[in-house]
């Protein structure tokens, strides 16, 4: 029987965002709302750097009230809304004052998948129910209400599990980040992390 347990601050908290970005890959993403439990293996990731990543909201140092929860102590939700629609689901790393975080871009569905059909109004299983940030927070009812949620408290409505499923370094693959051609020199950087041969992963290259 796999051994579960909440991931805790201590491994939120190191200063190596892009490591942090690859280990939780083959973590299990658990949200708990109104009683109804969803999950999904944790398939896709992209890290976020600041102060020096042009693709980051907190380049620079940038402090607003949407960016202030990035720099809290790692292991809090960063949710944002992309383009006024999608609830875009980040985890902050790092210690309190370095603003990094990891954008959660798929998952591969393990629990509660009729639910997460339902609020996706999907009719059958497929790949597209989680396979992106936006849908993928949708199918797990995550929103902006949830930015600041603490991942690591035992009541938190979200939270990320170590299941004990190893990917292999060799199977990780690195790429640049998605709509970030704006951030200059830092669009190529390798920074997205996928799964290889995994359907689950957004379509994206």
């Amino acid at each position: 029987m796999e051994k579960v347990e909440r991931l805790s601050a201590p491994f939120y908290q190191r200063e190596d965002v892009v490591q942090i970005s690859k280990d939780l890959l083959g973590k299990v993403l658990v949200t708990q709302f109104e009683n109804i439990k969803t999950a999904g293996i944790i398939v896709e990731t992209e890290a976020y750097r600041a102060p020096d990543d042009k693709a980051s909201h907190a380049y620079n140092n940038r402090y607003t009230d949407r960016t202030k929860v990035m720099y809290e102590n790692g292991g809090l939700a960063y949710v944002y809304l992309c383009y006024g629609i999608h609830h875009l689901f980040n985890v902050v790393t790092a210690k309190k004052g370095m603003a990094h975080a990891v954008l959660i871009r798929a998952i591969e569905p393990l629990e509660g998948v009729e639910t997460m059909l339902k609020r996706r109004n999907f009719d059958q299983l497929k790949p597209q129910l989680t396979a992106g940030p936006g849908v993928m927070s949708k199918a797990l009812g995550i929103t902006t209400a949830n930015t600041a949620i603490d991942l690591t408290h035992p009541s938190s409505k979200i939270r990320i599990e170590d299941h004990e499923i190893n990917i292999n370094q060799k199977n990780i693959i690195e790429s640049p980040r998605i709509g970030v051609n704006y951030a200059e020199e830092c669009s190529g950087w390798n920074w997205r992390f996928r799964i290889q041969g995994n359907k689950w992963t957004s379509m994206s290259k």
